[in-house]
């Protein structure tokens, strides 16, 4: 007679959880690859669909059912229609949210796609419109002084635009540095109600038209006292335009400074001003260079304040307190109001020059806004290191002194050399 099998032998049910040591002796499965990215083959189909159909009907509606005439015209209903068919066809196959999710990230898209279009045609438009001005080396290094509007593009030249703006914004820095960096640090150490009176000035002094600051300069250095049309007042007025950009963006960096190191400095006795000066300054020091460096953009290419304070001249002027002085925003507008080819050539190469200028200083923005805290310490600890291993191998390869022969000590002559007493 056969024993029942025990409770330990008998077969387990499918429904039993599988324990940890049956899970352990299972045999390990290759994971799967996981897609992070939901885009589809349906997706990508819709989206050509829909722009062709769009093509079709704005083509169909410009000749047979509207009269749209003109690029821009065009190229709105085409957008347009394209949102209407792209949203019909998602709808068939997509819920509510997804649809409007789907219309809400082509709206942004194409918003986008269309700045970025106008802005390469800007910039490709001034390229080949300064083309012929710009292979010319005397473009660079001569004025205007001994050039006419019929001269070729062989005389003359822009180096009095050039030399002018560069004293003009370093004037306006000198002014626009040392207040923008006051008022931030008394925004954000000092809080209270005439703080906040002043954020809200300077918020809307942010949005203050150009030319206002060039009539308040003009109204009050020019004509009240007496000042001349120099590169001092226009360099005043620039500083008006460049004092708001510098001071909220130097504002929004101090306030990213970590509040434990503040109160890190006030427990080791610090004062305030010792705080500031040693502990949060330094630590936003590349975002106050990114500032900096905005506000100069932003001011390196104002027209109107310089067009009523500064004057115009065909010559090289280095002196900003006595006689007018030109900068390249104005250059391009005295050179583009000739209806001769060569000075409208000089015009746009005069932009170009201004616009290569801007975009520098944005990438060194960049490049210095990109500096870290952290990449400063480890390229720091790898200058040290290399100075270590520098200090070694010259150690190594150094010839080492020569050993002198050792001194035998003589008993003292009694004769000659009386014993000193101990």
């Amino acid at each position: 007679m056969t024993e029942a099998p025990t409770a330990a032998e008998q077969p387990r049910p499918a429904t039993t959880r599988t324990t940890l040591r049956d899970a352990q002796q299972l045999p390990a499965r290759p994971a799967s690859r996981r897609l992070l990215s939901d885009t589809r083959i349906g997706d990508a189909l819709a989206l050509v669909g829909s722009a062709v159909a769009a093509i079709s009907l704005t083509a169909f509606i410009a000749t047979q059912l509207a009269p749209v005439r003109g690029a821009p015209a065009l190229i709105a209903t085409t957008i347009v229609c394209f949102v209407a068919i792209y949203a019909a066809v998602t709808a068939v196959s997509e819920p509510g949210p997804a649809v409007r999710d789907r219309i809400a990230m082509v709206v942004v898209h194409t918003l986008a796609f269309a700045v970025l279009l106008v802005l390469g045609f800007v910039v490709v438009y001034t390229l080949a419109r300064a083309l012929p001005a710009l292979p010319h080396l005397n473009f660079y290094t001569q004025d205007m002084a001994l050039a006419g509007p019929l001269d070729p593009l062989s005389t003359g030249g822009i180096l009095h635009a050039i030399a002018g703006t560069l004293i003009q914004i370093g004037i306006a820095l000198a002014i626009t540095v040392p207040l923008g960096l006051a008022t931030a640090v008394f925004l954000t150490e000092i809080p209270g109600p005439f703080a906040r009176f002043v954020r809200t000035v300077v918020e809307a002094m942010t949005a203050l038209p150009s030319i206002v600051s060039g009539l308040f300069v003009y109204a009050t250095a020019i004509y009240a006292l007496g000042l001349d049309k120099s590169g001092f007042a226009a360099a005043l007025a620039i500083s008006i335009m460049m004092l708001p950009i510098m001071i909220r963006s130097a504002d929004v960096v101090l306030r990213l400074v970590p509040l434990t190191l503040k109160e890190a400095s006030y427990g080791l006795g610090s004062s305030q001003w010792k705080t500031v000066w040693h502990v949060v300054l330094p630590t936003s020091r590349s975002g106050l260079t990114t500032a900096i460096i905005l506000a100069t953009a932003r001011g390196i290419g104002e027209t109107s304040p310089v067009l009523l304070t500064s004057g115009f001249t065909a010559a090289m002027n280095t002196d900003p307190t006595a006689g007018p002085m030109v900068s390249l925003p104005l250059a391009i507008f005295q050179f583009v109001k000739s209806p001769e080819p060569t000075m409208i050539a000089r015009g746009f190469g005069t932009a170009a020059v201004l616009m290569a200028l801007v975009v520098l200083l944005f990438i060194v923005a960049r490049v210095v806004g990109s500096d870290s805290p952290a990449r400063r310490a480890a390229r720091h600890d790898h200058l040290a290191r290399a100075h270590a291993s520098l200090a070694r191998t010259l150690r190594r390869f150094a010839p080492r002194p020569r050993r002198s022969a050792p001194h035998h000590a003589t008993a003292p002559n009694s004769a000659t050399e009386p014993e000193v007493a101990s």
